[in-house]
């Protein structure tokens, strides 16, 4: 598995990382993790990303491999109570969900704690901030991160505070790469791109509900009419992961999975590599001729 240095860290990064929404919010059971990250650190994962409002992920990671610590680098994300639509940005809330993520996940420390999805008005108070470079200085954390998109996270990086972004990009969702990547570049930010498959959502069969948290990427994907988007799902995947692994700047994709094994898939279209100039050059080219001003990063 191919590593990457992480901007200004001294971590050398998988390009292909796990994240620990899908086991939470699909009720994944600690058998079913246990087996699945077991293998996929046997076979070259080392980078872990969860968050404390991913139902009950972070326990089921600290469970599975918390004994095997100093064998990948743990991200985790705070600013939200145990529900994720229950934002908590108060320092002292920000301090306990700290403590709170490091007992879940059986450590003392993590390499990257990230403001999760927080506003450029939250950001302005500087609270937040403060409360992550303290846990910095304790040896809570020895990174600190924004994950977030479009113009908040343009606010985050010009802070000049933050060791890493994490952001979506996709086929489907490519904002970020002219308007954010240049400038974590700019700053040596490491970069880790969330939803980089743009959450399969050709697999849909029918239009999904209009709450859907994938529903925006597949009425974006009616309109651009990739040819690759054609009824073959497993080549709809693949093209879709390798064009994220051939986006600049990119140092590490994180994809969600229930399913022991299909970590390992994932990790063997990427030994593929990057795609073809001229098949990236398409899908770029094909986003600026379609995509709107309203076709945002998703958070």
């Amino acid at each position: 598995m191919e590593r990457r240095a992480f901007g200004k860290t001294d971590m050398q990064v998988s390009v292909l990382g796990f994240g620990g929404a899908e086991i939470g919010f699909q009720g994944a059971s600690q058998k079913a993790v246990d087996e699945m990250l077991t293998a996929a650190i046997d076979a070259g994962l080392n980078v872990i990303d969860t968050a404390e409002c991913y139902v009950n992920s972070e326990e089921l990671i600290g469970h599975a491999i918390g004994h095997r610590r100093r064998e990948f680098y743990l991200f985790t994300k705070c600013g939200h109570g145990d529900n994720y639509n229950d934002h908590k940005w108060g320092g002292e809330d920000i301090a306990r969900s700290i403590d709170r993520s490091l007992k879940r996940l059986q450590t003392d420390y993590v390499d990257l704690i990230q403001l999760h999805s927080c506003t450029e008005e939250v950001l302005k108070r500087g609270e937040v901030i403060a409360v992550l470079k303290e846990a910095k200085k304790a040896g809570k954390t020895r990174y600190i991160g924004y994950s977030g998109d479009s113009t908040d996270a343009v606010y985050a990086i010009k802070t000049g505070e933050f060791d890493a972004l994490q952001t979506s990009i996709s086929i489907a969702d490519q904002e970020a790469i002219d308007l954010l990547l240049p400038l974590a570049r700019e700053y040596n930010l490491g970069v880790i791109a969330k939803r980089p498959i743009a959450n399969a959502v050709w697999r849909h069969k029918s239009t999904p509900d209009k709450d859907d948290y994938s529903r925006p990427y597949w009425d974006r994907l009616q309109e651009l009419k990739y040819d690759f988007i054609n009824g073959d799902d497993d080549l709809s995947a693949e093209t879709a992961l390798r064009f994220t692994l051939s986006v600049p700047g990119v140092h590490t994709m994180i994809v969600g999975t229930s399913r022991p094994g299909r970590w390992q898939d994932n990790a063997r279209v990427v030994a593929k590599g990057k795609l073809p100039p001229h098949e990236y050059d398409s899908i770029r080219k094909r986003w600026h001729a379609v995509a709107t001003k309203q076709w945002v990063g998703q958070v």
